[in-house]
């Protein structure tokens, strides 16, 4: 089948909505359908530079399209659509509303992903008209819980078939035959000591306050802060610094094949997420999200820390994770040390997130969004 992908995020780009865009692609490449992904940009990039910076290995057709910034990409959709009727798309698949819209309109089967509410002036419009059109189509929200903020807002009951909850994935190949945590560690010449990882960007609500306050409070413990961008990452340093903390190595941004040596590194993996979740685009995500990391971490085998969130239950729980509330320091650094201090623990944690995990995969991913479809 030839499926004609068609996302509003830049390639390449270190945001989590780019990675995933990318890693949904090739899952979908993988089963052995025909991708052709499209994207704003003006100039094509090597597939060989892409496929280190995502960690990819299979690769797939993509077409960057030139856009006018004040026409808020509805010049994307347009283009995008068009082209995926050239080229005789079987199926449109878009996380972008204006796509999806059209894509209907032109008469093909069409798949939208959502990853939040529908805001402003014309989304909520055209989601009801997506709703209302006639043709084939399929609704992938990446969580229950933002299954049922839409039907509550919009006060519509969707029905089965037109719904698949996907939430986010992991390539397990990428996480075969890691190093143990102490090997890990040796192989990117960091110090022998317990370590606890964070991986991810440093926006508001990612937890790095509390990150912050575990660092300084646990000296015997070093963490490993694996990401952010240049700006964010030289405000740490300096706060860091300013403090006399000198238990946090911050490598920046990691290519997206070398991360699992990263979190591998770890003897725990933390998800500090706060009351109030950014994301690159703004907005809060914290009831309805479904972290990329949160399956990178199981995937890695390491006992997981997390924020005790509803909407983290969906996929995690007291056999593969470890709960804390949200924004508590004192009780952090308890757990944090309790799982520090019980190896036979964190091991059994770890192998059961790994097994757990396997449920999550991004070509499983893809295979349940077409199940029944056609």
């Amino acid at each position: 089948m030839k499926i004609a992908f068609i996302a509003a995020s830049a390639v390449p780009f270190n945001a989590a909505n780019s990675i995933q865009v990318m890693k949904t692609c090739q899952a979908f490449a993988q089963l052995g359908h025909l991708v052709h992904l499209m994207v704003p940009g003006s100039q094509a990039v090597e597939w060989s530079y892409l496929k280190d910076f995502y960690g990819l290995s299979t690769p797939f057709e993509i077409t960057w399209l030139t856009i006018s910034p004040r026409l808020r990409r509805y010049d994307l959709a347009w283009k995008a659509v068009r082209l995926a009727r050239r080229i005789k798309a079987d199926l449109v698949y878009t996380w972008m509303l204006q796509a999806a819209w059209l894509g209907l309109w032109q008469r093909l089967p069409v798949m939208l992903e959502l990853h939040d509410r529908i805001t402003g002036q014309i989304g909520p419009i055209l989601f009801r008209q997506i709703l209302a059109q006639r043709g084939k189509k399929r609704l992938l929200p990446i969580t229950r819980a933002l299954l049922i903020a839409l039907e509550q807002e919009f006060e519509v009951n969707l029905p089965p078939e037109l719904v698949v909850v996907s939430p986010d994935g992991v390539d397990l190949e990428r996480y075969a035959g890691l190093p143990d945590p102490q090997a890990a560690r040796k192989a990117l010449g960091l110090q022998e000591r317990p370590t606890a990882v964070y991986s991810g960007h440093f926006y508001a609500g990612r937890g790095m306050g509390l990150l912050f306050d575990l660092a300084q409070s646990n000296p015997q413990i070093n963490f490993l802060w694996v990401g952010g961008h240049p700006a964010d990452i030289a405000m740490w340093k300096q706060r860091l610094q300013s403090a006399g903390v000198d238990n946090v190595f911050l490598p920046g941004f990691v290519e997206n094949a070398r991360l699992a040596l990263y979190q591998a590194a770890g003897d725990v993996l933390l998800m500090p997420y706060g009351n109030a979740v950014s994301t690159s685009g703004g907005g809060n995500t914290a009831d309805i999200c479904s972290p990329m990391k949160m399956f990178e971490y199981m995937a890695a085998a390491r006992a997981i820390l997390s924020s005790d969130m509803p909407v983290l239950h969906e996929v995690l729980n007291p056999t593969n994770a470890v709960f804390c509330p949200v924004d508590e320091p004192v009780i952090w650094s308890t757990a944090l040390n309790a799982l520090i201090a019980d190896t036979n623990r964190r091991i059994t944690l770890g192998q059961q997130a790994q097994r757990d995990v396997t449920r999550y995969t991004w070509r499983v991913r893809a295979q349940h969004a077409l199940e029944g479809f056609f």
